[in-house]
This record gives C-alpha cells, sequence and structure tokens, in this order.
C-alpha cells in the first residue's frame, strides 16, 4: 500500500497533504436511527465497543477553529466497509468527503502544528485498531502499509524534484528492510501493473514528463506497492478525459480483485461510481443524508439531494430531450449551517411537512427497507410518489 504521505513523496518531501456486499448490511437498530448513524455500523452503546467490520467510522466529527467561527466538515459521520468490497462516497465539493478520507488517514494530526488546528472526535476503527486516540507514529506506520491513498491532484501530489521510481522505492523501503535494487524492481512491476508502457525506463522519469493518466497511474502504483488492505481513492478520475476515466476505474476495479483490498471511492460524479461500487453514502453540509445499497440509491432514491445529483447527470444510456435539472442555489457554508435541514433552502419539497419542521428540526437516518437509509422530513409514502411521478420521468 502506499505509503504515508510522508514518504510517498520522495525523500525527504511528501506530500501531506469501498465490494460492498450485494445484499446490503443487516439494518441498523433503532438507536442507530436515532442517532443518524449510517447502515451498517455497529450499535453506539458505549465508546470503545469492539468493532464489528474491518473499517469502522462511529460519529466522527472533524472541525476547523477560525476567525469566522468552527468550520464544521464533518459532523457526526458513520459507516462500515468490508475487506473487498467498495463504499462510494458522494456529494458536491464542500460536503466534506476528502476531509473524512484525510481523517480516517490521520493526516488532519500529522504533525504537532496541525493537530493544533483541529478538534475530531468520534472513533476510526481499522482492523481493530482505534485511530483518532492512537499515538500519531503509530498512524503514520499504519500508512503506505495497511492503507493507502490516491489523491485527487497527482502532479501536486507527486515530488517534482525526485523521480517517480524513487518516489514509489521510498514507498516501499519504509515498510520493508530491503535494498535499492529490490525496491526498484518490485517499483518497475508495480507501474507494468498499472499499465505504464516500458516501465523499466519511464520508473526514472519525472513527474512532469507523465500525462495525467499517466501520473493517476503512477500514483495507483505507489499506493498499491505494500499491497494495502484499504485504498481510499479520492476524485481518481478528476480532471481526465471519459476514455482514461474508464480505464483508471477498471484498473481500481481489477487491482481489487487481485489484491482484496477494501476502497472508498470519494467523488461528486454519481457517474463514477455508478458501476464500481456496492453501497452509495450521500453527504451533505458534513453529514451522510441517504445511504444503502447502489442499485437502491440510483433506481430508488429517497432524499432530495440525491434526485438533484441524479438530475444533474448526463445519461447515455437513451436520448436526452430536455436539458440536465442543476440543484438550484449553492452548498451551505460550513460555519453557518442552516437550521433544520440543511438542505431546506435548495430543497422544492420543504414546505411539504408541516409545522415549518425541515428548518426547525434535524432530520435523522430512517430506515426505508433493504437497509436502505436516508434523513428526510417527507413521509416514505410522499418520498416514493414524488420520485415516481415527479422526478423519474425526467431524468
Amino acid at each position: 500500500m502506499t505509503d504515508s504521505p510522508d514518504s510517498t513523496a520522495g525523500p525527504g518531501a511528501g506530500p501531506t497533504t469501498p465490494d460492498t456486499a450485494k445484499a446490503g448490511p443487516t439494518p441498523a437498530a433503532p438507536d442507530l436511527i436515532e442517532t443518524g448513524a449510517a447502515v451498517g455500523e455497529p450499535a453506539p452503546a458505549g465508546e470503545g465497543a469492539p468493532p464489528t467490520a474491518f473499517l469502522e467510522v462511529r460519529d466522527l466529527k472533524v472541525h476547523f477553529p477560525t476567525d469566522d467561527g468552527v468550520v464544521k466538515s464533518v459532523d457526526g459521520l458513520s459507516f462500515t466497509l468490508e475487506k473487498g468490497r467498495t463504499l462510494g462516497i458522494v456529494g458536491e465539493s464542500g460536503s466534506g468527503k476528502s476531509v473524512t478520507s484525510l481523517a480516517v488517514m490521520g493526516l488532519h494530526r500529522a504533525s504537532r502544528q496541525q493537530r493544533a488546528k483541529v478538534n475530531m472526535s468520534g472513533e476510526i476503527w481499522l482492523d481493530g485498531k482505534e485511530l483518532v486516540g492512537a499515538d500519531p507514529d503509530e498512524v503514520r506506520r499504519l500508512r503506505g502499509r495497511e492503507m493507502a491513498m490516491i489523491f485527487q491532484d497527482p502532479l501536486s501530489a507527486l515530488h517534482p524534484y525526485y523521480t517517480v521510481g524513487a518516489q514509489i522505492v521510498e514507498a516501499y523501503r519504509v515498510h520493508h528492510d530491503v535494498d535499492k535494487k529490490t525496491a526498484r524492481k518490485r517499483a518497475v512491476e508495480m507501474l507494468d501493473r498499472v499499465g505504464i508502457p516500458q516501465p523499466d525506463k519511464r520508473v526514472d522519469d519525472h513527474p512532469h514528463q507523465f500525462s495525467g493518466g499517466m501520473r493517476q497511474r503512477a500514483m495507483i502504483a505507489m499506493a498499491l506497492v505494500n499491497n494495502p488492505e484499504l485504498l481510499i481513492a479520492d476524485e481518481p478520475t478528476t480532471a481526465l478525459d471519459v476514455t482514461v476515466q474508464a480505464q483508471i476505474l477498471d484498473l481500481i476495479r481489477d487491482l481489487q480483485k487481485e489484491f482484496g483490498s477494501a476502497v472508498i471511492i470519494i467523488t461528486h460524479d454519481l457517474g463514477v461510481v455508478a458501476e464500481l461500487a456496492d453501497q452509495l453514502l450521500v453527504m451533505y453540509g458534513g453529514r451522510c443524508v441517504e445511504r444503502g445499497p447502489a442499485e437502491k440509491v440510483f433506481y430508488e432514491p429517497q432524499h432530495p439531494y440525491t434526485w438533484g445529483l441524479l438530475g444533474s447527470m448526463p445519461r447515455i444510456d437513451r436520448e436526452q430531450t430536455e436539458r440536465l435539472i442543476p440543484v438550484k442555489g449553492s452548498p451551505p457554508s460550513l460555519i453557518n449551517i442552516p437550521s433544520g435541514c440543511a438542505f431546506n433552502p435548495r430543497c422544492p419539497y420543504a414546505d411539504i411537512p408541516g409545522d415549518d419542521v425541515t428548518r426547525t428540526v434535524r432530520p435523522e437516518l430512517r430506515d426505508a427497507g433493504g437497509g436502505h437509509f436516508a434523513a428526510c422530513h417527507l413521509a416514505q409514502e410522499e418520498r416514493e410518489r414524488i420520485w415516481t411521478e415527479e422526478i423519474a420521468p425526467k431524468l
């Protein structure tokens, strides 16, 4: 797996910067629903309760104090993930997706200066180890070996001074007591495995000598060089053309089957995870608003925000006779999140529930059946009617 960012970037410098069960996770207990916890997470009966999955995130909160107020980037997120399965986390920019991934990797507290700038609570269990309260050095030893990350922009994540091969070699040697010749052979093998032509020669090239797709492949090679058990791909296809996007996604799928890793795909594009993820988690305003089996989220969505994301996604399986339907308005400020349902200022159905409840009471995740949960004040029957009669015919 990729080394911690400290070592993925080359000597002395480095960026500091899900197949979920097809049957879906088991239904959550009532106390999960009351806390807004995501599907499949263990009941939060008490802090430090033994984990039941390979990766468990429990009530994660990541807040950044600023002069203007506290930025609540992640505000009570919970989910689980098993080995060999894929979780897609989707949402607009600013919804908390990348902050969540960095929290799992321990990068918000990678240095003493960073720890002073973030308030982080909750629990993150990886293969039985709790990471939020763990020693930063222990988390760093896990980065690269047991968990790795494909960063959103490989050009900035890779060090421009060192060759691609040198950076992969360092990522490997941090976790293995081998000489440079053995590590270089491993680097060439990984570059060949991710589809880079003439890997024995390209291993000595610098990042700027690679195209965008090639750099992303090099990042994947670095992430997988130590055979990690958890791979987080943060917007792995950003700025790539659609042909290269498909190649990268196919590569991640094939490598997951080969290494048996748990994979988290983070993106704002539902099309990216349409065939890759088994479970989807939709984030808005730092919280989970919908989660469930990918097929149910795509074909039986329960939250108006998910409807908006689907309406703004191009379809190639049918003739497009009308313009795409954008989600009106802008994502909320994470300093001043709207009261009640954070989506209410943009929701065309906010006035349907009585007593102005959408603007005063924050909705919790409710079971919609089949391991599918949504946080919405609309009655499930009303949501199903709106989807069937008003939304689906337009998509």
